[in-house]
């Protein structure tokens, strides 16, 4: 099992001022970071990859699609954005060694059309992943499709829509991940979700119901753990929380208030609260 940290607690950056914030993540005990990707210039990248094997941390990235590069447009101009901008952000995970691109990379976060998904959306979201999966390969990044739930988007709800979609697809580079936030909104049965995706389950996002310091919530621990390790897994788990860093994240991610006594606290006593229901599940 690998240990990680979302850095978006802290903001997007990726030059050289997140490279203090990467010694404290080692510090802490962590076996790598999960890096915010919004901008993909790939000199950035490739020396950040270089502190990163300097401090011997381990890296994914996360990313999203916005409306002008939309995987399910009906516009065919805008689907072909999406592919440019997602191809872009394998480049970068290349260039600074991470082995995973996360997110909603399915659609467009945030954007509603006032109704449930169409079939036609359905096709042309993995066709836009397919394409990119094939640059993902070339690349030795694996596309990893998360489901948020109902609103933030409307394409992928659940686990089990999710776990098909990818299925579908069959492609090796493009998997989907389970979140811990999202499943305490969305899933009534936490094992039957798990299970239902537990064949394309290759990340894991630990998060609060309230996006702050993981096990001073509300979220069903003993059902997301239990099932996590039922499964077999043993990738990475994650922590993601949000705070008022960011202002377009905050917004983004509805954060009105703060939620925890310092970003430190929740790293470390997240950490240490994964640690130990990990080993002692």
């Amino acid at each position: 099992m690998k240990y990680g940290m979302n850095l978006l607690l802290w903001g997007a950056g990726a030059d050289e001022s997140v490279y203090p914030l990467l010694e404290s993540c080692k510090s802490w005990g962590f076996d790598g970071i999960e890096l915010p990707m919004f901008d993909f210039t790939v000199s950035n990248y490739e020396k950040l990859g270089v502190k990163l094997q300097q401090l011997e941390l381990l890296s994914t990235a996360v990313t999203i699609c916005n409306a002008p590069d939309n995987p399910i447009s009906p516009d065919a101009g805008i689907r072909r954005a999406a592919v440019k901008r997602l191809k872009s952000a394998v480049d970068c995970c290349a260039a600074m060694g991470a082995t995973h691109l996360v997110g909603p990379i399915h659609s467009a976060i945030g954007e509603f059309v006032g109704r449930g998904r169409t079939d036609d959306e359905w096709k042309w979201g993995q066709e836009v992943l397919a394409e990119v999966a094939d640059h993902g390969q070339a690349n030795n990044v694996t596309l990893v499709a998360e489901y948020l739930n109902r609103f933030e988007c409307y394409l992928l709800n659940c686990a089990e829509d999710a776990g098909r979609f990818v299925r579908e697809v069959g492609h090796s580079h493009l998997k989907t991940m389970y979140d811990t936030f999202h499943a305490n909104i969305e899933e009534k049965d936490i094992h039957a979700a798990v299970q239902s995706m537990a064949d394309q389950m290759v990340h894991v996002h630990i998060s609060e119901n309230d996006r702050s310091t993981p096990g001073e919530g509300g979220v069903d621990w003993d059902s997301s753990f239990a099932a996590i390790k039922e499964a077999n897994y043993d990738g990475w788990l994650m922590i993601e929380a949000f705070g008022l860093a960011l202002p377009e994240i905050a917004a983004a991610t509805k954060i009105w208030r703060r939620m925890f006594p310092s970003e430190e606290h929740v790293a470390r006593e997240g950490l240490k609260f994964m640690k130990s229901r990990w080993e002692n599940e």
